[in-house]
């Protein structure tokens, strides 16, 4: 098969409406358009707009706000840590902090801090200091003999 061979398939393709060629063409005149008003013009939008009426966007009630205080943790499981001290990417022996969680790969950006929770199983002793944790994975890192320091969060500079 050559490039010159190449063609698509019967139907694939339409030929574009050449608009407002003369009365012959069908098209001509108004262009498909109809008669005046609004919709004949260029450059028109009325998506929501209902004819002078109150739009149903603006009748309907505003429900809930967004809090522009609220904080976003960068969430972890113990079982996930667990798995990472098994392949050797988190020292076990050493303290886990938010910046070796970040340097193991397990956190790709701190944000307002790291919170642990406790999905999964946590076999080995850590010793761990992060911004926020559940009472079931300060429990659980207990129960494994390690310690879970919650402090809180470092102002970060902008």
């Amino acid at each position: 098969m050559k490039l010159n061979q190449l063609s698509d398939n019967p139907g694939a393709t339409k030929r574009r409406k050449r608009v407002g060629r003369g009365p012959g063409s069908g098209t001509g005149k108004m262009g498909g358009r109809g008669i005046k008003g609004q919709k004949s013009r260029s450059g028109v939008a009325i998506n929501g707009y209902e004819g002078g009426q109150m739009p149903l966007y603006m009748r309907l009630p505003k429900r809930g706000f967004n809090n522009i205080n609220s904080k976003t943790y960068a969430v972890v499981n113990l079982g996930l840590i667990q798995k990472f001290v098994d392949a050797k990417k988190i020292d076990a022996k050493k303290p886990i902090t938010e910046q070796s969680l970040v340097e193991s790969g397990l956190v790709r950006r701190i944000k307002d801090g790291v919170r642990i929770l406790a999905k999964g199983e946590l076999t080995s002793k850590l010793d761990i200091t992060v911004t926020g944790a559940s009472a079931s994975a300060i429990e659980a890192v207990a129960k494994s003999g390690g310690s879970l320091n919650v402090t809180k969060a470092a102002k970060v500079a902008e």
